[in-house]
């Protein structure tokens, strides 16, 4: 009988328990979620009165705290007016945002280092550019030889066509003055005698060769070569041409800017036929 009761007194209670839980679950329903509390019912129906209460406070507890976690992160979203995401990223991630603002200076920094290479590469250039300047200006600096400046002298040439007369002769100006001057061009040529250079004969002048400007430094020489149409013959000879061989003692020869110079060959006269002569142009190297 007693065994009896108390199994009535246990179904009593078990009953009480279950109603008082389904009433407090039915107003705690309204906030957390429903699938949760069924399950937990369950779990308490089949491990006892025990069991169910440490699982109905298990769970509850579990959405409540769940609850107040977001509730928090909320709020310290709206405090801060940054977005959750930013809020949540990891701390590992911090460094990552600053590294580039650490590379800033080493970027900086790489140009101006490159700067002097470049600044002294940009000075030596300035540096070798002006001597060749400079030599180009003292060559365009220095006077045309003037005819006080100019020793000319004259002689027969080795290379010059065959025949009895000249054929060809090399004549030589010498800067006879302190100070550097400059030749060029192709010369003038007339025939004169041992006296006034003004009394001549120009010669017809067929030019060979471009001309180029030639530096004469004090005591420094400059050349220029005439071939005439030689004399044939023995004793006056004669000229292919059927005219008469003229002879002239002195030659004078003109140069553009530096004048007209009287000049005797070192050993004999300018014996020639036609009055024509093929000049070539100042040269600093002596012709043969």
């Amino acid at each position: 009988m007693r065994y009896a009761k108390t199994n009535e007194n246990a179904n009593t209670n078990e009953s009480a328990d279950k109603g008082a839980y389904m009433g407090a679950d039915k107003g705690a329903d309204k906030g957390a979620d429903k699938g949760a509390d069924k399950n937990a019912s369950k779990n308490a129906n089949r491990n006892g009165n025990g069991n169910m209460r440490w699982n109905r406070f298990g769970i509850r507890g579990s959405v409540m705290a769940a609850a107040v976690a977001s509730a928090a992160l909320v709020v310290t979203g709206c405090g801060s007016g940054e977005s959750p995401s930013a809020s949540a990223s990891p701390a590992s991630g911090s460094p990552a945002s600053v590294s580039p603002a650490s590379a800033t200076p080493t970027h900086v920094a790489s140009p101006s280092m490159a700067s002097p290479s470049v600044a002294s590469a940009s000075a030596s250039a300035a540096a070798v550019t002006p001597a060749v300047d400079s030599s180009r200006g003292a060559a365009a600096a220095a006077p045309v030889c003037s005819v006080g400046s100019l020793k000319v002298a004259a002689r027969q040439a080795a290379d010059r066509p065959s025949g009895t007369g000249t054929g060809a002769a090399i004549v030589e100006f010498t800067n006879s003055s302190a100070k550097a001057c400059v030749l060029k061009g192709h010369p003038t040529v007339a025939g004169a005698g041992n006296g006034s250079p003004e009394k001549n004969a120009p010669l017809s002048v067929t030019t060979t060769g471009s001309a180029s400007p030639v530096t004469l430094a004090p005591k420094g020489k400059a050349w220029v070569k005439l071939t005439f149409v030689q004399v044939q013959g023995e004793a006056d000879g004669f000229c292919e041409s059927g005219a008469e061989p003229v002879v002239y003692p002195t030659l004078v020869i003109g140069l553009p800017g530096a004048g007209k110079h009287q000049v005797a060959l070192d050993d004999g006269q300018f014996a020639q036929c036609d009055n024509k002569v093929t000049v070539t142009a100042v040269s600093a190297v002596k012709p043969t």
